[in-house]
C-alpha cells in the first residue's frame, strides 16, 4: 500500500513537471510561432475587381509623384517608410522578407503603421503585436539547395496557408494581390538594375556597402555598413514569368508602370496617364 502511494505521489510530480516544462512551453511557443491563417483568410477576394501598386524601391521612386496614390491600393515593402518620413506616403499594405532587414531595421519596423502589415511567422516574437498586423507562412525552399524547389518558382492560390518565396519580396506582393482579388496591378520603381560598387565587401550572396547607397531610392536604404543580398535577378525573373503567366490564366494582369528601368517582361504603361 505505502509503495502505491509513493508511486501515485511520483507519477502526479512527474506530470506537474511535465507540464510546467515541457507541455506549458511548447504550447507558448506554439501560439508565438501560430501564423494568421484564419485572418488571413477573410481577406479572401475582399478587393476583387479593383486595381492596385506594388511600390518597389529603386531609385526611380523618386521620379513618381506618390500623393496621387492616395486614394488607390498600394502594396510597399522594406524601408517603404523613409517615403513616409520624407512625404507622407504610406502603403495600404506592408510585407518584409529580407532576414538582414528584419534584423538590422526592427525597430523602425516596429514603429511604422499601415492598414495591414504582411510579416513572417519566424521572426514573431520580434514584432510588434497589433490588429493590422498579420503573420504569414514564407514557405523558403527557393532558397535551400536541399530542397527540391531550390531556385524553382512557386505562386501560392491559398496565401491563408503559404506564400512562396522567390526572390524578391514584389514576389510576396503579387501572390497576396492575387490571393486579395486584385484584377489590375501596377509595378512602380521596379528598376531592374544594380550596381555593386567596386568599394563593397562581398561574402558570397551576402554584400556589405561601405558608401551611401545608388540602388534604391535613398542613400541609407543599404547604407554603409548595411548588408544586403545578391539580388540574382534572372531567379526573380523567373518568379515574375510564372506570376505573369497565373494572372492571365484568371483574366487578370500586371502592367509595369515604372519610370525608366530594364524590366520588361510587362506590358509598360505610362504612370501619370492613369490618373488622367
Amino acid at each position: 500500500m505505502r509503495d502505491e502511494i509513493l508511486k501515485r505521489g511520483v507519477l502526479q510530480n512527474l506530470k506537474k513537471k511535465l507540464k510546467k516544462d515541457v507541455f506549458e512551453p511548447s504550447m507558448r511557443q506554439y501560439y508565438r510561432m501560430r501564423s494568421s491563417g484564419r485572418r488571413i483568410s477573410r481577406l479572401k477576394g475582399e478587393f476583387a475587381g479593383e486595381r492596385c501598386f506594388i511600390v518597389g524601391n529603386g531609385p526611380s521612386l523618386n521620379k513618381i509623384d506618390l500623393t496621387l496614390l492616395e486614394s488607390e491600393f498600394s502594396f510597399g515593402v522594406n524601408l517603404i517608410y523613409y517615403k513616409t518620413q520624407e512625404m507622407g506616403y504610406k502603403p495600404t499594405f506592408y510585407a518584409v522578407e529580407d532576414v538582414n532587414i528584419i534584423n538590422e531595421r526592427i525597430d523602425e519596423i516596429n514603429r511604422f503603421e499601415c492598414d495591414y502589415m504582411f510579416l513572417p511567422v519566424k521572426f514573431k516574437s520580434r514584432f510588434n503585436p497589433g490588429v493590422n498586423r498579420m503573420f504569414i507562412n514564407q514557405d523558403i525552399s527557393f532558397y535551400n539547395r536541399e530542397s527540391a524547389y531550390f531556385e524553382i518558382p512557386r505562386f501560392s492560390q491559398d496565401c491563408a496557408k503559404e506564400v512562396f518565396c522567390g526572390q524578391s519580396v514584389t514576389m510576396l506582393n503579387l501572390q497576396m494581390a492575387y490571393y486579395l482579388g486584385f484584377s489590375e496591378v501596377y509595378l512602380i520603381g521596379m528598376d531592374f538594375h544594380y550596381d555593386i560598387p567596386d568599394s563593397a565587401l562581398v561574402n558570397g550572396a551576402v554584400i556589405q556597402n561601405t558608401e551611401e547607397d545608388v540602388n534604391h531610392f535613398h542613400p541609407d536604404y543599404f547604407g554603409e555598413g548595411r548588408k544586403w543580398h545578391d539580388p540574382r535577378l534572372h531567379n526573380v525573373l523567373k518568379s515574375y514569368r510564372l506570376a505573369k503567366l497565373m494572372y492571365e490564366l484568371d483574366g487578370r494582369s500586371i502592367f509595369n508602370a515604372t519610370k525608366g528601368g530594364k524590366l520588361e517582361i510587362f506590358d509598360r504603361v505610362d504612370f501619370d496617364s492613369l490618373f488622367s
